[in-house]
């Protein structure tokens, strides 16, 4: 899950940010709303976490540009804020959701993945694919009937595999949906990741490489699909990652 937070006060925003990340959920932060509706155009979200005071466009400004663009994005308004007349004009926005400063992180969290949860492109809360059992909710994942404990960075990886329903992913996809936009779209994390996620799941592999065009879900490989030589991770990595086709 990736998520923007609209905060022009930095030390919130970063506790935000941070606190989202230990709940394994990729956040990006934009101080105005300038920033915020030019990471809305570039990046897809799955929740926006809006204050309705900042510089530039106004958070209300933001939330009726998201409406009006039809995309369906959840708004969760964060503002101190807290008179009715204040809630009832930021639903009539188009927000979603509506939480006063000051608030406790877990509450924020619960919140967030209650709305993607409910978005129209949201897929079922518990996933189940070739063994492998996924709860976003609880934070949960289990092969074949037994408890698999994950790091957060690879239980975000996992569930976008999953998500896609044995559809191959690439890894430049994986970086923009399970880490957030300050990667290094030329790090090694992504081969890291699903090697280590490999590994933790266990023989027989069940996250298959697909050469030149990234990863995917299976049991039985398909043609062209591989199991888990470094040196076939570090090919599909060179060939989906920007800029480096041709370097493997």
């Amino acid at each position: 899950m990736r998520v923007l937070i609209v905060e022009d006060e930095p030390a919130l925003a970063g506790a935000v940010r941070d606190g989202l990340r230990l709940a394994a959920i990729a956040a990006d932060t934009a101080g105005d709303g300038h920033v915020a509706l030019e990471m809305l155009d570039i990046n897809t979200y799955d929740v926006a976490v809006l204050d309705r005071d900042i510089p530039g466009p106004s958070g209300d400004a933001i939330a009726q540009a998201i409406v009006a663009s039809g995309s369906g994005l959840p708004i969760l308004m964060l503002t101190a804020a807290d008179r009715l007349d204040d809630k009832a004009s930021g639903f009539e926005l188009g927000a979603d959701d509506y939480l006063t400063k000051p608030f406790e992180m877990r509450e924020l969290i619960l919140r967030i993945r209650a709305l993607a949860r409910r978005a129209p492109r949201s897929t079922p809360p518990v996933h189940e694919l070739a063994g492998i059992r996924l709860d976003p909710f609880r934070r949960e994942v289990y092969r074949d009937g037994r408890y698999v404990a994950l790091t957060r960075k690879q239980f975000a990886v996992l569930q976008v595999l999953v998500e896609a329903g044995g559809g191959v992913i690439s890894a430049e996809e994986l970086l923009e949906r399970a880490w957030d936009e300050n990667a290094d779209p030329f790090t090694n994390a992504v081969r890291i990741t699903v090697s280590s996620l490999r590994k933790r799941l266990g023989e027989p592999w069940v996250i298959l490489t697909v050469p030149g065009v990234g990863y995917r879900i299976g049991t039985e490989a398909a043609p062209g699909d591989d199991g888990a030589g470094d040196d076939d991770e570090i090919a599909a990595e060179d060939a989906t990652m920007p800029g480096r086709a041709g370097n493997a």
